[in-house]
Protein backbone atom coordinates (compact mmCIF):
# COMPACT_ATOMS: atom_id res chain seq x y z
CA UNK A 1 0.00 0.00 0.00
CA UNK A 2 1.42 3.35 -1.05
CA UNK A 3 0.42 6.92 -0.30
CA UNK A 4 1.48 9.45 -2.95
CA UNK A 5 1.59 13.20 -2.33
CA UNK A 6 1.75 15.60 -5.29
CA UNK A 7 2.04 19.36 -4.79
CA UNK A 8 2.28 22.55 -6.80
CA UNK A 9 3.81 25.45 -4.87
CA UNK A 10 4.49 28.94 -6.21
CA UNK A 11 7.41 31.00 -4.92
CA UNK A 12 8.12 34.65 -5.79
CA UNK A 13 11.66 36.09 -5.84
CA UNK A 14 13.70 33.69 -3.72
CA UNK A 15 16.73 31.42 -3.58
CA UNK A 16 15.34 28.17 -2.21
CA UNK A 17 18.37 25.92 -2.58
CA UNK A 18 21.91 26.90 -3.59
CA UNK A 19 24.67 24.92 -5.27
CA UNK A 20 28.37 25.13 -4.38
CA UNK A 21 28.71 28.32 -6.43
CA UNK A 22 25.86 30.04 -4.58
CA UNK A 23 23.50 29.79 -7.56
CA UNK A 24 20.02 28.30 -7.66
CA UNK A 25 20.17 24.53 -8.17
CA UNK A 26 19.18 23.39 -11.67
CA UNK A 27 18.22 20.25 -13.58
CA UNK A 28 17.65 19.72 -17.33
CA UNK A 29 14.22 18.23 -18.04
CA UNK A 30 12.16 17.96 -21.20
CA UNK A 31 14.48 20.07 -23.34
CA UNK A 32 14.75 22.98 -20.91
CA UNK A 33 16.56 23.75 -17.67
CA UNK A 34 14.47 23.92 -14.50
CA UNK A 35 15.14 25.23 -11.03
CA UNK A 36 15.13 22.50 -8.42
CA UNK A 37 15.21 21.93 -4.69
CA UNK A 38 17.07 18.84 -3.52
CA UNK A 39 15.32 16.13 -1.54
CA UNK A 40 17.96 16.52 1.20
CA UNK A 41 17.03 20.18 1.59
CA UNK A 42 13.31 19.40 1.71
CA UNK A 43 13.71 16.59 4.25
CA UNK A 44 15.88 18.74 6.49
CA UNK A 45 13.20 21.42 6.78
CA UNK A 46 10.44 18.86 7.22
CA UNK A 47 12.35 17.00 9.94
CA UNK A 48 12.77 20.24 11.87
CA UNK A 49 9.04 20.94 11.67
CA UNK A 50 8.13 17.38 12.64
CA UNK A 51 10.34 17.65 15.73
CA UNK A 52 8.25 20.60 16.88
CA UNK A 53 4.92 18.93 16.24
CA UNK A 54 5.52 15.28 17.23
CA UNK A 55 7.29 15.72 20.53
CA UNK A 56 6.03 12.49 22.05
CA UNK A 57 7.95 10.30 19.61
CA UNK A 58 11.66 9.44 19.99
CA UNK A 59 13.85 11.79 18.00
CA UNK A 60 17.14 11.22 16.25
CA UNK A 61 20.51 12.93 16.48
CA UNK A 62 22.44 13.36 13.22
CA UNK A 63 25.92 14.55 14.07
CA UNK A 64 29.66 13.94 13.75
CA UNK A 65 29.89 14.70 17.47
CA UNK A 66 27.38 12.14 18.77
CA UNK A 67 29.87 10.26 20.98
CA UNK A 68 31.80 13.22 22.37
CA UNK A 69 28.81 15.52 23.01
CA UNK A 70 25.92 13.13 23.66
CA UNK A 71 27.35 9.87 25.04
CA UNK A 72 30.52 10.90 26.91
CA UNK A 73 28.95 13.66 29.08
CA UNK A 74 26.06 11.37 30.04
CA UNK A 75 28.45 8.56 30.99
CA UNK A 76 30.47 10.95 33.17
CA UNK A 77 27.22 12.11 34.78
CA UNK A 78 26.70 8.45 35.82
CA UNK A 79 29.72 8.85 38.12
CA UNK A 80 32.18 7.09 35.82
CA UNK A 81 35.73 8.56 35.98
CA UNK A 82 36.38 10.62 32.88
CA UNK A 83 39.40 8.61 31.74
CA UNK A 84 37.40 5.36 31.96
CA UNK A 85 34.43 7.02 30.25
CA UNK A 86 36.71 8.25 27.46
CA UNK A 87 38.21 4.79 26.88
CA UNK A 88 34.87 2.97 26.87
CA UNK A 89 33.13 5.57 24.72
CA UNK A 90 35.95 5.37 22.17
CA UNK A 91 35.78 1.57 22.21
CA UNK A 92 32.04 1.71 21.61
CA UNK A 93 32.42 4.17 18.75
CA UNK A 94 35.13 2.11 17.04
CA UNK A 95 33.05 -1.05 17.28
CA UNK A 96 29.99 0.68 15.89
CA UNK A 97 31.55 2.55 12.96
CA UNK A 98 33.93 -0.35 12.21
CA UNK A 99 36.83 1.62 10.70
CA UNK A 100 39.15 3.80 12.79
CA UNK A 101 39.84 5.87 9.69
CA UNK A 102 36.24 7.10 9.89
CA UNK A 103 36.92 8.98 13.12
CA UNK A 104 39.28 11.52 14.64
CA UNK A 105 39.31 10.99 18.39
CA UNK A 106 35.63 10.89 19.36
CA UNK A 107 34.59 12.87 16.29
CA UNK A 108 33.30 10.93 13.27
CA UNK A 109 34.35 12.01 9.80
CA UNK A 110 30.74 12.00 8.59
CA UNK A 111 27.44 12.76 10.39
CA UNK A 112 25.59 9.58 11.39
CA UNK A 113 21.98 9.32 12.54
CA UNK A 114 21.43 7.76 15.96
CA UNK A 115 18.12 7.52 17.78
CA UNK A 116 17.49 8.74 21.29
CA UNK A 117 16.66 5.14 22.38
CA UNK A 118 20.05 4.06 21.04
CA UNK A 119 21.80 6.83 22.98
CA UNK A 120 20.07 5.71 26.18
CA UNK A 121 21.10 2.11 25.53
CA UNK A 122 24.74 3.01 24.83
CA UNK A 123 25.00 4.98 28.07
CA UNK A 124 23.50 2.11 30.08
CA UNK A 125 25.83 -0.46 28.51
CA UNK A 126 28.95 1.61 29.22
CA UNK A 127 27.81 2.29 32.77
CA UNK A 128 27.22 -1.43 33.31
CA UNK A 129 30.65 -2.43 31.99
CA UNK A 130 32.38 0.33 33.92
CA UNK A 131 31.41 -1.34 37.21
CA UNK A 132 34.51 -3.43 36.67
CA UNK A 133 37.10 -1.04 38.09
CA UNK A 134 39.89 -2.35 35.89
CA UNK A 135 39.61 -0.30 32.70
CA UNK A 136 41.07 -3.06 30.50
CA UNK A 137 38.61 -5.58 31.91
CA UNK A 138 35.78 -3.09 31.40
CA UNK A 139 36.88 -2.53 27.81
CA UNK A 140 37.00 -6.30 27.15
CA UNK A 141 33.59 -6.73 28.76
CA UNK A 142 32.12 -4.02 26.54
CA UNK A 143 33.64 -5.58 23.41
CA UNK A 144 32.25 -9.01 24.32
CA UNK A 145 28.82 -7.59 25.05
CA UNK A 146 28.64 -5.81 21.71
CA UNK A 147 29.82 -8.94 19.93
CA UNK A 148 27.22 -11.20 21.53
CA UNK A 149 24.34 -8.76 21.13
CA UNK A 150 25.02 -7.48 17.62
CA UNK A 151 22.53 -9.86 15.97
CA UNK A 152 19.73 -8.70 18.29
CA UNK A 153 20.69 -5.04 18.60
CA UNK A 154 17.20 -3.59 18.08
CA UNK A 155 15.72 -6.06 20.57
CA UNK A 156 18.32 -5.14 23.16
CA UNK A 157 17.59 -1.44 22.73
CA UNK A 158 13.90 -2.13 23.29
CA UNK A 159 14.60 -4.39 26.29
CA UNK A 160 16.67 -1.61 27.83
CA UNK A 161 13.64 0.65 27.82
CA UNK A 162 13.64 1.98 24.26
CA UNK A 163 10.99 1.56 21.60
CA UNK A 164 10.88 0.10 18.12
CA UNK A 165 11.85 3.57 16.87
CA UNK A 166 15.46 2.76 17.74
CA UNK A 167 16.87 5.19 15.14
CA UNK A 168 14.33 7.86 15.99
CA UNK A 169 11.40 9.20 14.03
CA UNK A 170 13.82 10.37 11.33
CA UNK A 171 15.13 6.86 10.76
CA UNK A 172 11.62 5.40 10.62
CA UNK A 173 10.55 7.96 8.02
CA UNK A 174 13.63 8.69 5.92
CA UNK A 175 15.82 5.68 6.67
CA UNK A 176 19.32 5.17 7.95
CA UNK A 177 22.12 3.51 6.03
CA UNK A 178 24.94 2.17 8.19
CA UNK A 179 28.07 0.14 7.45
CA UNK A 180 28.26 -1.16 11.01
CA UNK A 181 27.54 -4.86 11.57
CA UNK A 182 25.98 -3.98 14.94
CA UNK A 183 23.74 -1.01 14.26
CA UNK A 184 20.38 -1.88 12.76
CA UNK A 185 19.67 -0.41 9.34
CA UNK A 186 16.38 1.41 8.71
CA UNK A 187 14.98 1.41 5.20
CA UNK A 188 13.33 4.68 4.17
CA UNK A 189 9.55 4.46 4.20
CA UNK A 190 9.20 8.00 2.84
CA UNK A 191 10.68 8.59 -0.63
CA UNK A 192 11.20 12.23 -1.61
CA UNK A 193 11.83 13.45 -5.16
CA UNK A 194 13.77 16.57 -5.99
CA UNK A 195 11.24 19.34 -6.50
CA UNK A 196 11.49 21.25 -9.80
CA UNK A 197 9.73 24.02 -11.65
CA UNK A 198 7.03 23.07 -14.14
CA UNK A 199 8.42 25.68 -16.54
CA UNK A 200 11.90 26.68 -17.76
CA UNK A 201 14.15 28.42 -15.27
CA UNK A 202 13.38 32.09 -14.67
CA UNK A 203 16.07 33.87 -12.66
CA UNK A 204 17.99 37.12 -12.54
CA UNK A 205 21.05 38.36 -10.67
CA UNK A 206 20.22 40.77 -7.89
CA UNK A 207 22.96 43.36 -7.39
CA UNK A 208 23.03 44.90 -3.91
CA UNK A 209 25.13 47.37 -1.94
CA UNK A 210 25.79 47.98 1.73
CA UNK A 211 26.26 51.40 3.32
CA UNK A 212 28.66 51.88 6.25
CA UNK A 213 26.64 53.71 8.93
CA UNK A 214 29.77 54.99 10.68
CA UNK A 215 31.47 56.33 7.58
CA UNK A 216 28.72 58.33 5.88
CA UNK A 217 30.76 61.53 5.53
CA UNK A 218 33.90 60.00 4.02
CA UNK A 219 32.35 57.18 1.97
CA UNK A 220 30.25 58.51 -0.90
CA UNK A 221 29.57 55.11 -2.46
CA UNK A 222 28.84 51.67 -1.13
CA UNK A 223 31.02 50.06 1.53
CA UNK A 224 30.30 46.69 -0.02
CA UNK A 225 28.71 45.42 -3.23
CA UNK A 226 27.56 41.92 -4.02
CA UNK A 227 25.07 39.89 -6.00
CA UNK A 228 22.92 36.79 -5.68
CA UNK A 229 20.72 34.86 -8.05
CA UNK A 230 16.98 35.05 -7.43
CA UNK A 231 14.32 32.98 -9.10
CA UNK A 232 10.55 32.74 -9.19
CA UNK A 233 8.60 29.66 -10.14
CA UNK A 234 5.94 27.03 -9.58
CA UNK A 235 7.49 23.82 -8.24
CA UNK A 236 6.12 20.30 -8.59
CA UNK A 237 6.79 18.18 -5.50
CA UNK A 238 6.40 14.43 -5.20
CA UNK A 239 6.56 12.20 -2.11
CA UNK A 240 5.77 8.49 -1.76
CA UNK A 241 5.09 6.68 1.53
CA UNK A 242 5.50 2.92 1.70
CA UNK A 243 2.83 2.41 4.37
CA UNK A 244 3.55 -1.24 5.32
CA UNK A 245 7.24 -0.40 5.74
CA UNK A 246 6.40 2.66 7.83
CA UNK A 247 4.19 0.57 10.12
CA UNK A 248 7.00 -2.00 10.34
CA UNK A 249 9.51 0.71 11.28
CA UNK A 250 7.15 1.98 13.98
CA UNK A 251 6.16 -1.35 15.51
CA UNK A 252 8.94 -3.78 14.62
CA UNK A 253 6.50 -6.12 12.88
CA UNK A 254 7.12 -7.92 9.62
CA UNK A 255 5.73 -5.69 6.87
CA UNK A 256 3.42 -8.53 5.76
CA UNK A 257 1.50 -8.18 9.06
CA UNK A 258 1.15 -4.39 8.99
CA UNK A 259 -2.65 -4.50 8.90
CA UNK A 260 -2.72 -6.20 12.30
CA UNK A 261 -0.76 -3.49 14.09
CA UNK A 262 -2.01 -0.45 16.02
CA UNK A 263 -2.10 2.47 13.62
CA UNK A 264 -2.75 5.56 15.77
CA UNK A 265 0.88 6.77 15.87
CA UNK A 266 1.41 6.12 12.17
CA UNK A 267 -1.81 7.89 11.22
CA UNK A 268 -0.90 10.93 13.34
CA UNK A 269 2.59 11.00 11.83
CA UNK A 270 1.22 10.84 8.28
CA UNK A 271 -1.36 13.50 9.07
CA UNK A 272 1.39 15.80 10.32
CA UNK A 273 3.77 14.90 7.49
CA UNK A 274 1.23 15.79 4.78
CA UNK A 275 0.47 19.14 6.40
CA UNK A 276 4.20 19.78 6.80
CA UNK A 277 4.88 19.05 3.12
CA UNK A 278 2.10 21.48 2.17
CA UNK A 279 3.03 24.31 4.51
CA UNK A 280 6.77 24.23 5.36
CA UNK A 281 9.04 25.95 2.86
CA UNK A 282 12.73 25.37 2.19
CA UNK A 283 14.79 28.45 1.56
CA UNK A 284 18.15 30.10 1.68
CA UNK A 285 18.41 33.89 2.19
CA UNK A 286 15.47 33.93 4.60
CA UNK A 287 16.11 37.48 5.79
CA UNK A 288 16.47 38.85 2.27
CA UNK A 289 13.63 37.07 0.47
CA UNK A 290 11.10 35.69 3.02
CA UNK A 291 10.58 32.52 0.95
CA UNK A 292 7.45 31.28 2.70
CA UNK A 293 4.57 29.77 0.75
CA UNK A 294 1.81 27.18 1.09
CA UNK A 295 1.08 24.72 -1.70
CA UNK A 296 -1.70 25.83 -4.05
CA UNK A 297 -2.48 22.30 -5.19
CA UNK A 298 -2.25 19.00 -3.28
CA UNK A 299 -3.26 15.66 -4.78
CA UNK A 300 -3.22 12.58 -2.53
CA UNK A 301 -3.41 9.05 -3.92
CA UNK A 302 -3.51 5.60 -2.36
CA UNK A 303 -3.21 2.14 -3.85
CA UNK A 304 -1.22 -1.08 -4.07
CA UNK A 305 0.15 -0.35 -7.53
CA UNK A 306 3.72 0.82 -7.99
CA UNK A 307 3.77 4.61 -7.53
CA UNK A 308 4.50 6.88 -10.51
CA UNK A 309 5.47 10.51 -10.64
CA UNK A 310 3.33 13.08 -12.44
CA UNK A 311 6.38 15.15 -13.37
CA UNK A 312 6.00 13.97 -16.95
CA UNK A 313 2.93 16.17 -17.18
CA UNK A 314 5.50 18.95 -17.47
CA UNK A 315 7.95 17.46 -19.98
CA UNK A 316 6.88 20.34 -22.18
CA UNK A 317 7.39 23.29 -19.88
CA UNK A 318 4.28 25.27 -19.00
CA UNK A 319 4.14 28.54 -20.90
CA UNK A 320 4.01 31.77 -18.90
CA UNK A 321 0.36 32.70 -18.50
CA UNK A 322 -1.78 34.63 -16.07
CA UNK A 323 -1.96 31.68 -13.67
CA UNK A 324 0.78 29.10 -14.08
CA UNK A 325 -0.57 27.07 -11.14
CA UNK A 326 -3.91 26.72 -12.92
CA UNK A 327 -2.10 25.60 -16.06
CA UNK A 328 -0.16 23.10 -13.96
CA UNK A 329 -3.35 21.66 -12.45
CA UNK A 330 -4.84 21.29 -15.92
CA UNK A 331 -1.69 19.53 -17.13
CA UNK A 332 -1.88 17.07 -14.22
CA UNK A 333 -5.55 16.34 -14.87
CA UNK A 334 -4.84 15.74 -18.53
CA UNK A 335 -1.85 13.50 -17.83
CA UNK A 336 -3.77 11.45 -15.25
CA UNK A 337 -6.57 10.89 -17.75
CA UNK A 338 -4.06 9.74 -20.36
CA UNK A 339 -2.38 7.35 -17.93
CA UNK A 340 -5.67 5.86 -16.76
CA UNK A 341 -6.81 5.41 -20.35
CA UNK A 342 -3.55 3.64 -21.14
CA UNK A 343 -3.14 1.41 -18.06
CA UNK A 344 -6.52 1.44 -16.36
CA UNK A 345 -6.82 2.94 -12.87
CA UNK A 346 -3.29 3.77 -11.68
CA UNK A 347 -4.34 4.15 -8.03
CA UNK A 348 -7.23 3.02 -5.86
CA UNK A 349 -8.41 6.37 -4.52
CA UNK A 350 -7.64 10.07 -4.84
CA UNK A 351 -8.29 13.13 -2.69
CA UNK A 352 -7.65 16.72 -3.71
CA UNK A 353 -7.37 20.16 -2.20
CA UNK A 354 -6.67 23.14 -4.43
CA UNK A 355 -7.31 26.83 -4.89
CA UNK A 356 -7.44 26.30 -8.67
CA UNK A 357 -10.25 25.10 -10.89
CA UNK A 358 -10.01 21.32 -11.22
CA UNK A 359 -11.06 20.33 -14.75
CA UNK A 360 -11.70 16.64 -14.06
CA UNK A 361 -14.91 15.14 -12.63
CA UNK A 362 -13.11 13.40 -9.80
CA UNK A 363 -11.93 13.76 -7.17
CA UNK A 364 -14.03 16.57 -5.76
CA UNK A 365 -11.79 19.22 -4.15
CA UNK A 366 -12.06 19.44 -0.37
CA UNK A 367 -10.31 21.31 2.46
CA UNK A 368 -6.88 19.86 3.27
CA UNK A 369 -7.88 18.26 6.59
CA UNK A 370 -10.82 16.50 4.94
CA UNK A 371 -8.64 15.27 2.09
CA UNK A 372 -6.09 13.92 4.57
CA UNK A 373 -8.72 12.07 6.60
CA UNK A 374 -10.16 10.64 3.41
CA UNK A 375 -6.86 9.12 2.26
CA UNK A 376 -5.95 7.90 5.73
CA UNK A 377 -9.31 6.18 5.95
CA UNK A 378 -8.75 4.63 2.54
CA UNK A 379 -5.23 3.57 3.48
CA UNK A 380 -6.00 1.96 6.83
CA UNK A 381 -9.74 1.35 6.47
CA UNK A 382 -10.92 -1.33 8.81
CA UNK A 383 -7.32 -1.78 9.97
CA UNK A 384 -7.42 1.41 12.07
CA UNK A 385 -7.06 0.61 15.77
Amino acid sequence: MFLQIHTLTSYPASLLNRDDAGLAKRIPFGGSVRMRVSSQCLKRHWRTALHQQLKLLPTGIRSRHFFEREILPRVVDQGIPEDVAQTLTKTLMEKLIMHKSEADGLTMKQPVLFGKPEADYFVSVIAECAQDHDVEHAKKRLEDKLKTEKKNFAAMVKQAGGTELFSGLEGALFGRFVTSDILARSDAAVHVAHSMTIHPIDTEVDFFTVVDDLNLTEETGAAHAGDMELGAGVFYGYVVVDVPLLVSNFTGCDRSTWTKQPSDDVRETLRTLIRTIATVSPGAKLGATAPYAYSDFILLETGKQQPRTLANAFVEGIAAKADVVQSGAEAIARYLSELDNMYGATCATRALTTRTEWPAKAPTPAPLDEAIEQVLGNTFGAYAR
